[in-house]
């Protein structure tokens, strides 16, 4: 980390704002006066097995049957990263059996020409998992957005066409309340971005608009939720030029959002500083690794940070794995890896350049309203769906890793005591 001088941080905070509203680059500037961070728990890997074939991009999901665990893993792309490769198959691996391996099931049924989808999204509600939208990628790489979803139940292995979405999307993200809503954030339209917050009742299969997101439409982003508080971050806008065609560009905006308990349909947004500001701003914090020795939370005053003397840069991250896990003071919310550059499906830029995945995790702390410590991950991945928690671990399944690998591997990140999943 750099130090940095208060003038320009809130220089470079503007600068990295441009093109938002006035009222939310106030937001960011008060936000950024009040940072604190402190030391988040160290994590460690072990291993779990490797998935039959390498896949990206893949919606994945934990369900629970017959007191036994299952990793889900729906579509994706396969090692080749063409249209080609893009695919419906499924697999599920029993996390409660020793030396269980994965095993394919049934394919994902589809209502489109093409079969296979990317940029899905997949919750688990007990026994059952939701798969909602995506988009097929035809010869000419055209790319439509599906509309239809399925319920998959790992008793039957079967699916069930459920409630169409009313705006088909892909690239959004989900989380889910009260083990019943199931909230999809944004996303990508066919041929632009929402900003609706759809949320599907398991119980009724149908569909209601919630309070909209109050920031650009992205696409790409990632959320966590712990009862009825969530935190979204970044994404990709797209960005109108001047006599050319428009643009796809990060966007690093963090939103605190707080469902009503009265009405679920009613969440009450708030912009948070950008966790890579609290990151930059504060340099007397040194970043911990997965297998370093677990510190206790510290707090640091913003006036100590202010005489710092370099600028803060806001930094968004694309596709990052994201969930809410429980602590002993309440809840955090957890991002891992993604990647800097935002890119197409096959890893590279929509700049031209190669996409890397990020070495990083960032975590926000519910009950102090802050960004903790940055982690440096061992193992860095990008393009991921979601991250799942189980039993105290947090598991990225497949993705890419470095050189844009498509991989089959199970990434696992064993919590700190005191942290647990939150169901």
């Amino acid at each position: 980390m750099h130090n940095a001088s208060l003038p320009l941080v809130m220089t470079s905070i503007l600068s990295s704002l441009k093109g938002t509203s006035s009222v939310i680059q106030s937001l960011v500037l008060i936000g950024a006066l009040c940072i604190t961070t402190v030391d988040a728990a160290p994590m460690q890997n072990t291993s779990i097995a490797t998935m039959p074939q390498p896949v990206s991009n893949n919606a994945v999901a934990l369900v629970h049957s017959n007191n036994k665990s299952y990793l889900l893993s729906f579509m994706g792309l396969a090692p080749e990263k063409n249209n080609l490769a893009v695919h419906n198959h499924a697999w599920a691996l029993s996390l409660t059996e020793k030396n269980s391996q994965w095993k394919s099931i049934a394919d994902v049924p589809h209502i489109a020409p093409l079969a296979g989808r990317l940029a899905s999204i997949a919750i688990g509600i007990n026994d059952k998992a939701y798969v909602f939208g995506g988009y097929t990628v035809a010869e000419n790489h055209d790319e439509i957005s599906t509309i239809d979803n399925y319920q998959y139940s790992i008793k039957t292995n079967q699916y069930t066409r459920i409630a169409d979405m009313p705006v088909a999307v892909d690239d959004t993200t989900a989380a889910t309340y009260q083990q019943r809503y199931i909230y999809l954030f944004g996303g990508w339209h066919n041929d632009g971005n929402v900003n609706l917050v759809q949320v599907y009742d398991t119980q009724t299969n149908t569909w209601a608009q919630a309070s909209p997101i109050p920031a650009l439409a992205v696409f790409g982003q990632a959320v966590g939720m712990v009862g009825n508080q969530l935190v979204l971050c970044d994404g990709v806008k797209v960005q109108a030029n001047i006599n050319s065609r428009r643009s796809y560009q990060a966007s690093p905006v963090c939103l605190y959002g707080e469902v009503n308990p009265d009405n679920h349909l009613r969440i009450d947004w708030q912009l948070l500083p950008h966790y890579s500001v609290a990151t930059n701003i504060n340099a007397s914090k040194s970043t911990i690794t997965e297998s370093s020795v677990n510190q206790s939370i510290a707090n640091t005053a913003e006036s100590n940070t202010a005489k710092s003397n370099a600028a803060a840069i806001t930094t968004a991250h694309y596709r990052m794995a994201a969930t809410g896990i429980k602590t002993a003071t309440g809840g955090q919310i957890v991002f891992l890896g993604g990647s800097d550059n935002p890119y197409n499906y096959s890893g590279i830029g929509y700049n031209g350049e190669p996409s890397e995945a990020s070495s990083y995790g960032y975590r926000f702390d519910l009950a102090t309203k802050q960004w903790l410590t940055p982690q440096t991950l061992s193992q860095p991945s990008m393009d991921h769906r979601g991250l799942v928690c189980w039993q105290g671990s947090l598991l990225r399944v497949g993705g890419m890793l470095q050189q844009q690998k498509v991989s089959s591997k199970v990434l696992l990140s064993t919590l700190a005591q005191g942290e647990s999943c939150t169901q």
